[in-house]
């Protein structure tokens, strides 16, 4: 809670994102998710190295204290550090009042892991949030409180509005322009006008500004997609060439097929959308392609996915970020072959992909690599010792 600290990466450039500092670096005015080169030069801090195997482990841990109070239907977790629940039956069971139940837990938290926590407390799960976003993370013991009432007399004036969840710097931009910098000036406001700016969304928006959540863990759990999707992304640590941007958009696909093999999931709609360094006129380029038949077989879409990005992709602008998105995954039920490729090859390049499987499971993900993971701008070997693109 006092020392000077940030969480990044020293070996990559001072661009990068601090994963988090500390509350005495944010006293001194150095905001969360900050990069590097952003901190005061005459401010002295330690920088310590992502270790995000530890953080999922410490996050585990930390789940199943919950799970000492509450049953896992009521817990929706919600990233690696923060989780709803829905304590509304307990309280009677325990003979709490829901600020003393979380009390219970921080303390719990505290005394078996050594490790802070704050409580958020509100009548439904937005007012939740944004207790423990701005009102808890200020209390002397960690926990806020709010009401549609208290959130009323106490945050409708409330400035920044990206302090509120939900709400970026672009949504406050846009709102701004049209003389809008607080929740009570969202409630003023013309409601065909924000359904202009934000279509559907606006509802969320206006639902929020009045401190009002119909969604509850319950809606959640129930919650099932009727398309699922699979996705790779990665920003690149420099802006990269055509060939070199290449290479990763052929590297995500291999990746992408093995995942789709070890999960049991077929795709024939791929879309690749790729993001141009800021010294492009452009800012994006996606395109979309398909195979005759559900496949994750490598040796169809390694191609495939080369020749989109030779078309949708302009060899003169450099490329810094890339996302590849296989479009409606469903189970492999059975081995559907194609027509344009023989099934003796697409049996060899299956047999060759659960061979890979296997040998990565056991031995590593680097354990077994194609000659594609060593081109010049190739980036598999680096990231199979990373978790969300962060030192493991």
């Amino acid at each position: 809670m006092t020392t000077r600290l940030v969480v990044a990466d020293p070996e990559r450039s001072d661009k990068t994102i601090c994963l988090a500092v500390s509350p005495a670096m944010k006293a001194l005015g150095v905001r969360n998710r900050c990069r590097v080169f952003e901190i005061p030069k005459h401010i002295d801090y330690i920088m310590a190295t992502p270790r995000m195997q530890k953080y999922l482990d410490y996050s585990a841990e930390v789940y199943s204290i919950y799970l000492k109070y509450i049953s896992k239907d009521d817990i929706h977790v919600y990233s690696v550090d923060e989780a709803f629940m829905d304590v509304t039956e307990y309280l009677s069971l325990y003979g709490m009042s829901a600020k003393e139940l979380g009390q219970c837990i921080i303390n719990d938290i505290y005394n078996t892991l050594g490790l802070r926590a704050t409580c958020g407390i509100g009548t439904n799960l937005y007012l939740t949030k944004v207790a423990l976003d701005i009102t808890a993370k200020h209390a002397k013991d960690f926990i806020g409180e709010l009401d549609e009432k208290k959130y009323r007399e106490t945050l409708w004036t409330h400035t920044p509005l990206t302090d509120f969840w939900r709400i970026g710097s672009g949504i406050a931009k846009r709102l701004a322009t049209y003389g809008i910098f607080t929740m009570q000036d969202i409630t003023n406001a013309d409601e065909n006008l924000l359904y202009k700016l934000f279509g559907v969304n606006a509802e969320l928006l206006i639902d929020h500004a009045w401190g009002k959540e119909p969604v509850t863990i319950a809606d959640i759990k129930s919650y099932s997609s009727q398309t699922h999707s699979l996705t790779q992304g990665q920003v690149l640590m420099c802006d990269y060439d055509f060939d070199k941007g290449l290479v990763i958009a052929k590297e995500m696909m291999d990746i992408m097929c093995l995942d789709m093999v070890d999960k049991g999931l077929v795709a024939k709609s791929f879309t690749l959308q790729v993001g141009y360094a800021k010294s492009a006129p452009y800012s994006i380029a996606k395109g979309t392609f398909s195979v005759d038949t559900e496949t994750n077989a490598s040796m169809m879409l390694i191609p495939a996915v080369e020749n989109l990005y030779r078309t949708i992709v302009n060899p003169q602008y450099l490329v810094r970020r890339m996302y590849l998105i296989a479009n409606n995954v469903i189970p492999e039920e059975y081995m559907q072959y194609s027509f344009f490729v023989s099934p003796q090859d697409l049996e060899k390049d299956r047999k060759i992909q659960k061979a890979v499987l296997e040998i990565k499971n056991k031995f590593g993900k680097n354990a077994i690599l194609k000659g594609l993971n060593f081109e010049e701008g190739a980036t598999t070997r680096d990231r199979n010792n990373q978790i969300g693109g962060h030192k493991a």
